[in-house]
């Protein structure tokens, strides 16, 4: 398994982690298989999305906090009920097919970290299974 660390910088954004994602696949040495991105955070998650135009993140965050506003009259002590909420519904994990040592992703598809409770130091986790084994 591979650990990976990420500083966020804003309350609410998405990073494209594709790179990173891709140099891990090389590095595994993996031909055909999968690959499982993993968050292991309440306020943070991973999604499979558009990556060529930045407006669609901008969209995606823009209607996730209009949908779930921070401050809604929430229960939660901490105050970031918005966030374990946007976090349940984008997910924690991905799995993404490995063929001939690539990720099969489409052609504007992009892995995006996303974060809802930030700024933090984060992580994720990427564990390629051989499918040769």
């Amino acid at each position: 398994m591979y650990i990976e660390t990420l500083r966020t910088h804003s309350k609410i954004e998405m990073i494209d982690i594709t790179g990173s994602i891709r140099q891990i696949v090389k590095k595994s040495g993996v031909k055909n298989g999968i690959c499982l991105v993993y968050v292991p955070h309440t306020t943070a998650a991973v999604t499979i999305n558009e990556n060529a135009d930045s407006s669609v993140k901008r969209d995606i965050i823009s209607k996730l906090s209009q949908l779930i506003p921070e401050g809604d009259n929430y229960t939660h002590i901490e105050g970031n009920s918005d966030a374990h909420i946007k976090s349940s519904i984008i997910g924690a994990s991905v799995v993404i097919p490995i063929d001939s040592g690539n990720l099969v992703l489409g052609t504007w598809q992009g892995i995006f970290f996303c974060e809802f409770d930030g700024p933090r130091t984060r992580k994720f986790f990427v564990q390629i299974v051989d499918s040769q084994k």
